[in-house]
This record gives C-alpha cells, structure tokens and sequence, in this order.
C-alpha cells in the first residue's frame, strides 16, 4: 500500500489557492496546466488589499487545489507584475493558457465583472509560474 504524504512535510509553508471563481473555470484551468498551455494567473491589485501576505511572491511555493480542495499541483512564482488590464500583453494572453489577447480580454472582463467593478485601467497582478509537480495519482494527506 502507498505511503500517504502529508504534503505540508513537502513544500513546508506552502499556501493553497484555487484557479477560477467556479468549478468549471477551475478544471478548465487544472486542464490547461497539464496541457501545458497555462503558466500565468492573473487577478485584481484589489483582492489583496484585506489580506497582503496573499499577494505572490517571486521564489515562493504553492499548493493549487481543485474546487474540492483536493491538491492538484506545486507551483513556484517566478515573475509578478503589476500591470494595467488594458496593458495586458499578447504573450502574456498565451501564457495564462488563452488562445489569443482578443479571448483573454472577454473572459477575464467576464470574471472580474462577477465580483466587481471593470475597469480597462485597472491594475492587476500578474503572476508567472513553473510547474514543479502535477500531484496526480499521489496518495495525499487530507486537511486535518
């Protein structure tokens, strides 16, 4: 039988965040992460705003879970920039996992008019990072 890691024994201090705002925008994105097309998430400087230690950092690990809770995947930060919506990149498009700026813009637009105000100038944090393990088919400790 397998061991069961406690995945905090692992990645010791590593914070657990979910992708989406539903179940079906976080699997869509856990897809894209395993496909390899998603290496980018983007969100509002205004969700940080009542809880700072959130905010990522470049160097640190985290735990991204599916929207259960179970543990997914370990990532690392490598870049964060803040940067306007309407200075949004191409490139960066592609590397949060979408097909071209033009789908980037509706869809994120969609996101972030469900939980508050649009704006085309508003900044957001954007944060870069690499794949450091997919957790699939591991025997995970659950949340005690």
């Amino acid at each position: 039988m397998a061991e069961i890691e406690d995945l905090q024994e692992t990645y010791p201090g590593a914070g657990t965040f979910q992708f989406g705002d539903s179940a079906e925008t976080s699997a869509d994105a856990i897809n894209r992460v395993r496909r390899n097309n998603k290496r980018a998430i983007s969100a509002p400087l205004s969700e940080f705003k009542d809880d700072p230690e959130s905010m990522p950092m470049v160097g640190r690990v985290d735990i991204v879970a599916d929207w259960d809770g179970n543990p997914t995947f370990v990532v690392k930060t490598v870049r964060v920039d803040e940067v306007r919506f309407c200075d949004i990149t191409e490139n960066m498009a592609k590397a949060e996992g979408y097909e071209n700026l033009l789908v980037w813009r509706k869809a994120t637009k969609a996101a972030i008019s469900r939980h508050g105000n649009w704006d085309p100038a508003m900044p957001l944090v954007f944060e870069f990072f690499s794949l450091v393990e997919d957790l699939d088919g591991r025997q995970i400790e659950p949340d005690s």
